[in-house]
């Protein structure tokens, strides 16, 4: 993490009080009232184009409408059955470009149905008594390991223990939940949310968590092979591109990611140092969480520059404008060239990009704003393969989850194929559970 003695950077710069009203709830929770008119302005359509939009399936104007007939913990079973992490995805899943951008209302009227809302008013009200509606089938004798427990390791490991399999999921973490619980920014997951969906998960029973267990260091793809029927593997992506810039004090410097992380494991958000001058490299959804936390911390200028246009960027437009509404400078078609340490502050060298021939290239023309601590938010690479094929820089896999090695599948952001998002991850692990189930009992290769 930055060092909290370089000059521009420190902690305390906002009362405690200020930072709490800062990181509360994005989206509070809908009341009684507004539940039942949320869920009435639901037209039920029969092909419904927002299920068709959600990668996890859910059917939406089923839960909709069950929670319009007063049965809302009906509602989260339809949910959960689809997307056990259902609670989780209500929070962040990006509904503004999936389920509810499809939504009839939105093409109509510009106003859709509210789904994520009602998504989370449902699985909270159920999660809030400690019903688990589902019960795990007979032992079936079989035993999976998982590797990682995030979002599709927690997935396939609820599918695969539901279905009678014993399950073993090691993480590198000393806590459970993956990118729910280091990754998110911490005013979209609230209240330690993501370690009690953890806990609800679990208590179908059949699923042991082993923490501080990372693969390649404590365990092995051969042992985990020779010990267990099969193996699924979602260690997501461990390591983090590198900045090709100069820079004359590292200090200033550091990743969004481990920012975030920090962030969403204090106690004492006071205690984070941040600078008054804060630059995030990067066009993604990490980037807008590092961004818009900075301005929350208290940093006084934020900006993202980002090396493409703003058409380019994987943040969603309801991103881009959320960090825009905190005060987020947007800056466009420009890359990092150097940091200059300046007294009393430093200065980000930016050069202006254009796109020739189908490439990316530095016009030359530069820029300097200052810049006392700088976030990299470039992406993330796969930090281990265990010898599996590689598609680009993720496991390569086929139909769901099948990897080059047999018993071995994959899900999540490790894997090829899918979008980067939780939803995805969900959807991935399910799949990839019902395969190996289906492999280990009926004897399929």
């Amino acid at each position: 993490m930055t060092n909290p003695m370089t000059p521009g950077i420190a902690a305390d710069r906002l009362s405690n009080e200020a930072l709490a009203q800062n990181f509360a709830d994005l989206h509070v929770p809908l009341e009684p009232h507004e539940v039942r008119v949320a869920a009435d302005r639901c037209y039920f359509c029969y092909d419904a184009p927002c299920v068709t939009a959600c990668p996890t399936d859910i059917d939406i104007p089923l839960f909709i409408r069950q929670i319009s007939t007063d049965r809302s913990e009906a509602a989260a079973k339809t949910i959960l059955d689809m997307n056990i992490l259902g609670g989780m995805c209500a929070r962040v899943c990006p509904t503004e470009v999936l389920c509810e951008q499809a939504c009839v209302r939105e093409v109509s009227e510009g106003k859709p149905v509210e789904i994520g809302r009602l998504q989370r008013h449902a699985t909270d009200r159920l999660m809030a008594k400690n019903i688990h509606p589902f019960e795990r089938a007979a032992a079936t004798g079989k035993k999976v390991a998982v590797v990682g427990a995030g979002p599709a390791g927690l997935s396939c490991a609820h599918r695969l223990a539901l279905k009678g399999i014993d399950v073993t999921i090691y993480d590198a973490r000393s806590k459970a939940g993956g990118l729910n619980e280091y990754g998110i920014a911490a005013y979209k997951s609230t209240n330690d949310f993501a370690a009690k969906e953890v806990a609800w998960l679990l208590s179908i029973g059949g699923i042991t968590i082993e923490n501080n267990k990372t693969l390649g260091v404590d365990m092995t793809l051969d042992g985990l092979s020779s010990d267990f029927d099969a193996v699924f593997l979602s260690v997501g992506l461990g390591g983090v591109n590198a900045l090709s810039m100069s820079s004359e004090d590292d200090t200033c410097m550091s990743d969004a990611v481990g920012f975030i992380e920090t962030l969403r494991q204090a106690t004492d958000l006071a205690s984070i140092p941040i600078g008054r001058n804060v630059v995030v490299i990067g066009g993604g959804m990490t980037a807008v969480d590092a961004a818009v936390q900075s301005k929350l911390l208290g940093a006084e200028q934020v900006t993202i520059a980002y090396r493409r246009g703003r058409e380019a960027m994987s943040a969603s437009r309801y991103e881009q404008d959320l960090a825009a509404s905190h005060g987020v400078k947007l800056l466009f078609n420009v890359q990092p060239v150097t940091l200059e340490t300046l007294e009393p502050s430093a200065a980000l060298v930016l050069e202006y990009t254009a796109t020739k021939d189908g490439r990316l290239t530095g016009t030359g023309e530069t820029m300097r704003i200052s810049a006392d601590q700088v976030f990299s938010a470039i992406g993330q690479t796969l930090a281990t393969d265990g010898g599996l094929a590689l598609d680009g820089r993720k496991i390569s896999v086929t139909g769901a989850g099948r990897t080059s090695r047999d018993r071995v599948w994959a899900g999540g952001d490790c894997a090829s194929g899918g979008d980067d998002l939780t939803v995805t991850a969900v959807a991935e692990g399910r799949d990839a559970a019902m395969d190996i189930y289906a492999t280990l009992m009926g004897g399929a290769n």
